[in-house]
Parts: structure tokens; sequence; C-alpha cells
């Protein structure tokens, strides 16, 4: 039967629990916007937007804050001053801590909190249950290091109205403090990039007791829950006539037939950030909208609400929105040229995000006047501290790597989970499973993993199977591993609430599960129904969830099996916008609306360390999917875009949101390929696989409802050119392992948007559909709008491009589009000039199996003739930690010269005597390189000859050529060159 969830509207099954029959169902519906708050029913957000307007309004306001002038000091690289916030017109204050640390790396941060009232009427509101203090632990979960102060950061000026500090290399960064209004100009070489309440904006609502008023003396008319009422205000109380402020959601806040009560009180913060001379701003995912943010004041073209950053499980999301999605990273970048630089907003609190831009007029009165574009910014976040960090640049590629020093990088992935995932809610039982895998081998789909949803547990009791579907788990689990494959099942936060069942009765017992804001459990309803919520945050809650994925605990499981996490927002039915109450109480004593954005990232946390912990001296990497997450989620695993639709529209918009994740630090992330709800039409399902073999993560998934849509059934042509799609993606693997390793180490995205790596090129700064892979020069546009049969690249220098596939010379030159010709079995990829990458040519059924296959590079002559191109490929054993031992290979290729060699090096110049080969360097001797293509050959290697040079001997290899015709450039193909993989060796063409 089924019954409807309350307060969702949606249909399921999830709360059916006495039938094991029941099934879990929930129709294809478009989110209902309805049921998540707009700003002006957010209290916070409502009031610092109508802050801004009233500040806009007056030409003579100023910001109600200053610096008490003698509370300066600078010591070691950190300033450090109270903050005087004026509350009413009598000149009452209160005192706000402002720290200024400069640190080693050229990052400053920017830290506000309050002073701890001593004050028996603010002592006496507050439950021992909850914190009273501002939450400030979030850097504790999110920063892993770069915190070292500058000592070499001076005092460059100081007067009576500011303080300039001098930081960064050499100097050249500075940061003048100014007093009253208090404000912060971020400058490098003298030149303003980002202003801190230039707009005076900053808004950090203090702590007040809250004084009841009697009944009899609210107005006429207005009553409880959202109404407004008249109390008393800590202003009203000292004195001072009333503030004007609506106090309506001060203390509680009603909305969709949920209250939150706010034993705190309000506590927002706000602060305006201006960007100057920055008409472009990136950055703040998730949301379903362009790459460049849009303006949210409203207009043409723009939105009018604010990016929202709150956490939460949205049915079929809307396109071209801000609404907030399932995961926040709230790292803002703007880029002009000759200019890149951040700000990261260290808040795990619901947070909003205006932006509008506006016209800087230099000497408007002059001829030689001029004007620029700069782009202002308001965020404010519900609690917790003021704490933002500042980078300024100058490229795209320091702010990614200086983020990462911060929040970590790209957790190092087994090689497996870049290749394809085949997916579907459900796979009905083990025979499925091992059905699905027999037919992709006969259709020649070479694939890695394939998926539980679920409905492979005992009636949604995650650690358990359904014994009469999935009745031999690990002989499906051997099937899998025999061709070299993996399974990941899924594993929520919600465990249901059900006698007898092991796992809720020690989470109860332990107490490590969410409270209420009673001290309670915590009960709401999910899948399974009736459920409970481990809280990841405790210490105690995350060794004892170690201890369930245990092979003698998680029975039916083997080390080819890996964890998916959904619904970690934490996704709650009847809960406010389908989570969790901001009055609940996690571990510490914090409140949930303190935490909320950190919450998926716990949990996923939790599972990665479960997954490594699995047995003693366990060496394989986890493999961890998350749906929610926060900055420094990508320490731990990968991520998808969550719900999308079978539509071109959607198809076309998971670009823009995966290549925003990479440049916020989240680079492994992908979109349900084919869309999750609605049965994509043939065209669409083929064109969305040619796209996804451009995702960092590459699966295909599908709802319950939706017709099976595996690849083989999807007919010809459309099966081979499908398969076809999946090969590509599989021959580059050893250049995507390469990205994925760049990533490791520095932060750069695995896809790379046009602004990234030409940040000098203006035109390129709104492009969001097209991107370069890795350091391959592989530039791809992937065509995603319906019947479509050509793509326009932009091309973006005057560097030669060829035709992936058909070594064609793209006629063009820089700033131009080409238009290339993509019938429905190819896809547009170009060749930069001046590269050299790997791939490996040999068809395999999945990963594994080419593991020992020899290696084809590609070199592509560039514009100066083939004097120079370069490349490398990263390679280790694709599944252990061996490769922090130094057991890898890394290798750098270059062509110099007049073309005429092409040499092999160590990348890191590291003296070989120096690693003691392990088992898996020592087999990968047999290894070699057996091809090298070279597109665009000089005519002069039509009679030439190579000879290959390594470790003391020389062999002849052959060398074919031929010559360009019809538009297709010169290649050469030196054939058979047996030089190994990781040795030094010379290719050289006399």
């Amino acid at each position: 039967m089924l019954v409807s969830s309350p307060l969702s509207g949606k249909w399921t099954a999830s709360l059916c629990l006495l039938s094991t029959l029941c099934t879990l169902w929930t129709p294809a519906v478009s989110v209902k916007e309805h049921d998540f708050k707009k700003c002006d029913q957010s209290g916070f957000c409502k009031r610092n937007r109508v802050f801004a307007d009233n500040a806009g309004a007056s030409s003579s306001w100023e910001s109600p804050y200053n610096i008490l002038p003698e509370s300066r000091s600078f010591k070691d690289g950190q300033f450090q001053a109270i903050v005087l916030k004026t509350i009413n017109a009598k000149g009452d204050t209160v005192r706000l801590p402002l720290t200024v640390s400069f640190l080693e790396s050229g990052t400053a941060r920017v830290t506000v909190d309050e002073e701890k009232r001593q004050n028996k009427e603010i002592e006496l509101r507050y439950d021992s249950k909850v914190r009273k203090e501002r939450y400030n632990e979030a850097e504790e979960w999110v920063v892993v290091g770069g915190l070292g102060l500058d000592k070499e950061a001076t005092v460059g000026f100081e007067d009576k109205s500011q303080t300039t500090v001098k930081y960064g290399p050499s100097s050249a960064f500075e940061a003048v403090i100014k007093l009253s209004p208090f404000t912060i100009d971020f400058k490098r070489d003298g030149e303003s990039q980002i202003k801190f309440n230039d707009r005076g904006l900053l808004n950090v609502e203090h702590w007040r007791p809250k004084i009841e008023q009697p009944e009899t003396e609210k107005k006429e008319g207005e009553g409880d829950g959202g109404e407004k009422k008249e109390e008393t205000t800590l202003e009203n109380k000292e004195g001072s006539s009333s503030s004007g402020e609506d106090e309506s959601t001060w203390w509680d806040e009603s909305f969709g037939g949920n209250t939150d009560t706010k034993p705190r009180g309000p506590e927002s913060i706000a602060l305006d950030i201006s960007f100057s001379g920055f008409d472009h701003v990136y950055g703040i995912p998730s949301h379903a909208g362009p790459l460049s943010l849009r303006e949210t004041r409203g207009g043409e073209g723009k939105y009018s609400e604010p990016y929202r950053l709150y956490n939460a499980d949205v049915f079929e999301y809307i396109l071209d929105s801000p609404m907030t999605l399932y995961g926040a990273i709230p790292f803002m970048q703007a880029h002009r040229k000759g200019s890149s630089v951040g700000v990261f907003w260290l808040n795990a609190a619901e947070t909003w995000i205006d932006i509008i831009k506006a016209k800087d007029w230099r000497n408007p009165l002059s001829l030689g006047g001029s004007s620029k574009t700069s782009t202002h910014t308001h965020w404010f976040s519900e609690s917790g501290l003021l704490d933002v960090f500042v980078f300024l640049g100058p490229t795209p590629q320091d702010l990614t790597k200086k983020y990462g020093e911060l929040t970590g990088y790209t957790a190092m992935p087994q090689e497996f989970a870049l290749g394809y995932h085949q997916c579907r809610w459900n796979y009905v039982s083990d025979e499925d499973v091992r059905d699905v895998d027999r037919k992709m081998d006969k259709s020649n789909l070479p694939y890695d993993v394939i998926w539980l949803d679920i409905e492979y547990t005992d009636e949604k009791k995650y650690f358990t199977w359904d014994k009469h579907t999935f009745p031999d788990p690990i002989g499906m689990g051997k099937q899998l591993d025999n061709h070299g494959r993996k399974l990941v099942t899924i594993i929520d936060p919600h465990i249901k609430n059900a006698e007898g069942y092991q796992v809720v009765t020690e989470l109860k017992s332990k107490e490590h599960a969410v409270k209420n804001k009673e001290g309670s459990i915590f009960e709401g309803w999910c899948w399974p129904g009736s459920s409970h919520w481990i809280d990841a945050f405790s210490p105690a809650a995350r060794e004892w969830w170690a201890t369930l994925f245990k092979y003698d605990s998680f029975k039916g499981t083997m080390k080819n099996t890996w964890i998916w996490n959904d619904m970690n927002e934490p996704s709650v039915f009847n809960g406010p916008e389908t989570t969790m109450p901001k009055d609940n109480i996690h571990y510490g004593g914090w409140e949930h609306r303190d935490v909320h954005n950190l919450n998926g990232m716990t949990f996923h946390n939790a599972t990665h360390h479960a997954v490594k912990s699995r047995e003693p001296g366990e060496l394989q990497r986890p493999f961890v999917l998350t749906r929610s997450f926060f900055s420094g989620s990508q320490r731990v695993g990968a991520m998808w875009t969550g719900d999308n639709q079978a539509a071109w529209d959607h198809l076309h918009a998971s670009f823009p949101m995966i290549l925003s994740q990479g440049i916020s630090g989240f680079p492994f992330s992908g979109a349900d390929v084919g869309g999750f709800f609605g049965n994509p039409e043939k065209d669409l399902q083929t064109r969305w696989y040619q796209a996804g073999a451009f995702y960092p993560f590459f699966r295909g998934h599908a709802h319950i409802d939706s017709r099976r849509r595996e690849p083989y059934l999807a007919g010809e042509p459309y099966t081979s050119i499908i398969a076809a799609a999946l090969r590509l993606r599989y021959s580059l693997l050893p250049s995507w392992y390469t990205a994925f390793h760049q990533a490791y180490v520095d932060g750069t995205p695995i896809i790379k948007p046009m602004f990234y790596t030409h940040p000098g090129e203006e035109a390129g700064y709104d492009i969001d559909d097209q991107f370069f892979v890795g350091n391959t020069g592989l530039l791809a546009k992937p065509v995603t709008e319906q019947d479509k049969v050509t793509a326009e690249i932009w091309i973006p220098d005057n560097e030669v491009y060829y035709d992936y596939f058909t070594y064609k010379t793209i006629p063009t030159s820089k700033g131009k589009r080409a238009a290339i010709d993509a019938p429905l079995q190819k896809i547009p990829l170009l060749m930069q000039g001046g590269h050299i990458f790997a791939r490996r040519d040999r068809p395999r059924r999945s990963s594994s199996l080419m593991k020992w296959d020899d290696y084809t590079l590609v070199v592509t002559i560039g514009r100066d003739g083939g004097k120079s191109a370069e490349g490398d490929l990263y390679v280790d054993d694709g599944e252990s930690y061996d490769f922090e031992k130094g057991q890898y290979i890394h290798r750098k290729f270059v062509l110099n010269g007049e073309a005429t060699t092409i040499s092999s090096t160590d990348a890191e110049s590291r003296d070989p005597s120096s690693v003691k080969e392990g088992d898996w360097m020592k087999k990968m001797h047999d290894v070699k390189v057996d091809r090298i293509v070279i597109v665009g050959a000089p005519a002069s290697w039509a009679k030439k000859q190579a000879t290959v040079e390594s470790e003391g001997k020389s062999w002849p290899a052959s060398l074919d050529y031929s010559a360009a015709a019809h538009g297709r450039a010169s290649f050469a193909t030196v054939k058979k060159v047996g030089a190994r993989i990781g040795a030094d060796w010379k290719v050289v063409v006399s």
C-alpha cells in the first residue's frame, strides 16, 4: 500500500512498515518550490536584506562598527583589536574581538567573534543542553593546514585612522584596516582587489535576553507563531527607544507547519565583500545555474533571490536558479584580465549570498574618463563566527592551490573509480546483478562497478541483505571480482527504528544518535519509515560506526565492496524543508542550525574511515560517494549532482555544475548519465554517454520508475555508439589518472573551464560548455542540445588544433569559433598542439584488466612546427597507499629540437636508487611504450628512421609516415618502441 509522507506531499511506501512486499515508490513530479524557503521566509535573510536596503537608501548611512583605537596590536603576523558595535542612540556598544591573521601562504584570515557576557538573564535563558557561545568548531572539521602565521608581515603605516599591514610574497600584498567605520581594503601591488564592509553592511546580531511581554500588551490582532510581537529588546531594556527592527523571528520561526525555537535568539552575521574591478565571480556550489554567477537583486537576466547554501534534498531540482541543492562550498572567486582573487566564508550554518554589479567611474568629468565594473557581494549566515579567508591570487591556479592548502586536496582514488559505473534504483536480485554483468560483457561494453540502491536491504535496514532477493551476496561479489569489477552498496545515515534490529538497538543504548531540543533521541521519517540519525560529530559514534563495516559485521561484503552515502543532508521527509529541525542537538551541545552544512561531510568522513578500517592492515584506498558535502569533503571521496531529469536541458546544465565543483576544490564529481528521473529518448541517452565520458565521476543511474536502460538495451546503432564513448573513456584512463594525481598534489581541476586555462581572454569568462581535460591539451565540447549535428567550439589561443578522431587541422584562429561536424556517432574533441598524452589502446572490459597493458603516446605538433611539446604520465598500482612510499612512476615526455627527439625522464628528477622497488614496480618492468603517434609530423619525416635509446642499449623502431590530405594533418607512427614505461628513454628521428 502507499501512504502519503507527512508534509512532503510525496507518495511513498517508505512508511509502509508491516509488509516485506511493500515497494518504496515515489512518482516523478517536479520540485515544489514552496517546500523550500525564499529569503523573505527566512527571518535572518530578510532582516539582512532589509538592512542593506535601508543602508543603500540613505546618503548619510555610516556603518555602526568602529575599532577601538587603543585596542590595536600587531605581533607575529597577527593584528588584533576590539570592534565596537553601537546599538542605540545612547551610544551603548557591544564588544566584538577582531583578529586578522596573515598566513605564510599569502592568505589573510579575518575573524570576528563576540565577547561572552556574564549576564544572569542571558545565563538563565539557556537550556543546559545547548551551548551558549557562537559555534566555533568548523575549523576543526574543514581546515587541515596552511595556518602558519607570516612572521615577516609588517605594519607599513599606522595613524589614528588606520593600520596598513604588508604581507605575502615580496610584501606585494597589503591590508588597509580603517578604524571608523571599520573596513578592510585588500590590495595587491598597490591596487585594491577585495574590500570588506565598503558598503557598510557588516551586521553581527549580538546576544540579548528575551523579555516576554505580557499577553495584554500585545497589539490588537497580533499573535504568536510567525506573526510580529512587541517584545522588549536589549536596547529597550537599557532605556533607548525601540530599534524598529522586526523581532517576529528572533525567538521562534515557523515554516511549513514546523516551528523552530531559537534559545540563543537572533545571532546572524553578515558582511559585504566587494571585488574591485571584477565583472565575473564563480564558485559557491552547488547550484543549477551558469558557471559565471548571476546578479540576484532582480532585473532582466538576473535572479531575484540570493544564492542559498543550505544542504537539502531537493526533489527534481529546477535549472537556472540560485535555489539551494545538496551541498555547499562557500568559496567564491573573481576574475578579470590580469587578476584572480577569492574569499572562503568558513561558516556551516544556513547562508545566503546576494550579488550585484556596478560601474565605478574614474574621472567622470574628464574626456579620458573611464569606468570599470565591480562585483559587490553580501553574505549572511544564521549563526556562528564571521570567519573569512582572503586569497589575492593573482592566477586561478593560485586560488585553487591556496584553498587546497587550507581544506585539503582531492583524495587519490583507486583507478577503478575513474571507469564507468552502472547503477539504478534498483537491481532487484543478485541474479539480476549477475545478468547485467554478463550482458555488458556480451555487448563489449566496458564497466568497472555495479551499484545497489536501498532495495537490497532487509526492509530498509542497512548492513543487512534481503534474504529472498539477495540470498548469495558473496557469490555475486565473487563473479564481479573474477571479471575485475566492484560492487557499491548504499548506506544512509537514517537507521530504521525497528524491534530486533541490532544496529538501532546499539545506536540508542550507546546514545550515538542526534537528539531533539528536549535532549531525547530525535525521531523522523525517511525511507525506512520511523528512523533515528547517527550523530557523526561524536567521536564515539564514529568509532562505533566503523565496527559496522567490518567483514564479519556487514556479512556478504568483500574487498571489492564499496559504499554510497545518500540522503545525508540530512533528508528527513517530515522535517522542515525536508531536513532536520534546526533546534536539534548534536555532540558537544551544538544546535543543528550551527552545523547543518557540515552534517553530510561528517557522515561521509565517518564512512570513509570505517571502510578504511574494515580489517587490520587494510591497504586499499576507500571509495565512498556522497550526495551532501562541504568544504573539505574532497579529501574523502566523490560526489554527484543529485536527482536530475532525463531532459536535454539537464544534460546541458551538468557541465557548469561540474566545472563549478572543480574550481571550488571538489573536482571528483559527476551527474547521473541519462538523467535520474524519466525515460531518455535514444538520442539523449547516447549524447549523455558521450558527455559522461568527460565527467570525472562517470555513472549511469535511473529512478525505480524508469524503464531499464542499460546500454545494451538501447539497440543499434545506439549501443555501438555508446560502446565507443565508453572505450574512449577507458583508452584515456592513463591521462585521467594523471589528472587526478595533479588534483591530489595541488588542487588543479580535472576538467578546466576557459577562464581557468586562459585567464587573459575575456571572451571566455562566461563559457561553460567546453573545457580542457587535465594537462592533455584535449578540448572537449560534448553535444548537449537536441538535433545538433555541429558544435561551435571557441578557440582560446593561436595554437594549432586537430580533430582527435580524424587528425583534421581545424581552420580557425584565436577568439573565433570553429564549426565541428558532430553527427550522433561523433564527439567534438580537439587536440591542442604542443602536448604529449598517454592512452592504452587495447579494448578491455574493466580497468583492472588493463593494468599491465602497454601504452600509446600521442604527440601533437604545435604552431612552432615541432620545436617543443610536453606532457606527463603518472601511474601507480591503482589501489593501495604504496604510492605514498615512492612506489609510483611519474614520467615527463618532451619533444624537442626541430622535432628530432622524443624523450622520457622522471618528472620529479628522482634518483632511481632512492626508491627500493616493490612487487608492483618490478612487474611494471614488463610494461612498455608500444607506439608513439605524432600528429602534424613534419614532411621531412617521410624518409627518416627512428632509433630508440634506453638503459644503455639502442635499437631501431619502424616509422610510418602519412602525408597531409583532404584537410587531415600529416602524421607519423613509431611502432614497437619497446622502451620500459618507467625508464629513461629517447627516440631519435634521423
